[in-house]
């Protein structure tokens, strides 16, 4: 199965790309810098919370319902016009659920590293957590994810790939973050530079849209 940031590089990826920063007026290359460190912080998110039994069973129910998939089906419209206010109200009850006091440092430390501010980023993702929620429900529906353990199987497969694997720890220091406040000092260093390893995370984004 392709990895989430194999789906940015994907057409469809590039629709979403460009339709998110044509919708918050934010330049292409940096929405996609914010998408590509994002989507897979808000996927790990969403795998921990699929871990209970109530987490399964909520998520599933979304993905099944509300989150089926079709808000990928007509695109040009959903971005055609500005994004309807509803999508964007739902994004943000998607990002609240999801990273819950961690909402905030995730978003800063993105702004800080694709040198958008918090404000900026927060809009691209109430934008980009419904379409994510719809590949999710696009791919369950295809797969005929009927229970947690192929939801758990359906997020890990998305995770997976070596692009993702190697900047896994960072984004688990995020999530991993004991919500004191602290997170950006936390984790600031390790995204703002003193990576011990050149071929972190800018490297993979430098790898996605410097080409």
């Amino acid at each position: 199965m392709a990895g989430i940031l194999d789906l940015l590089n994907s057409d469809l990826g590039k629709q979403i790309v460009s339709g998110v920063a044509g919708s918050t007026g934010t330049d292409t290359t940096k929405t996609g810098s914010v998408l590509a460190m994002a989507l897979p912080v808000l996927m790990k998110a969403m795998e921990r919370n699929a871990a209970t039994p109530e987490g399964a069973a909520g998520l599933m129910g979304a993905l099944s319902n509300k989150h089926d998939g079709s808000i990928l089906d007509n695109l040009g419209g959903l971005f055609g016009g500005g994004v309807d206010e509803n999508v964007k109200q739902d994004g943000a009850g998607i990002l609240s659920h999801i990273l819950g006091n961690k909402q905030q440092g995730v978003q800063q430390i993105i702004g800080q590293k694709s040198g958008l501010d918090a404000g900026s980023v927060a809009n691209i993702l109430k934008i980009a957590a419904p379409i994510l929620m719809g590949v999710l429900g696009k791919q369950k529906r295809e797969q005929n994810v009927s229970n947690s353990g192929d939801l758990k199987g359906l997020l890990g497969g998305l995770l997976g790939g070596n692009s993702v694997n190697k900047d896994q720890s960072i984004l688990e220091k995020i999530l991993d973050a004991d919500g004191d406040g602290s997170v950006i000092d936390d984790v600031a260093g390790m995204f703002l530079g003193g990576n011990k390893k050149s071929g972190g995370l800018g490297g993979m984004l430098g790898g996605l849209f410097g080409k």
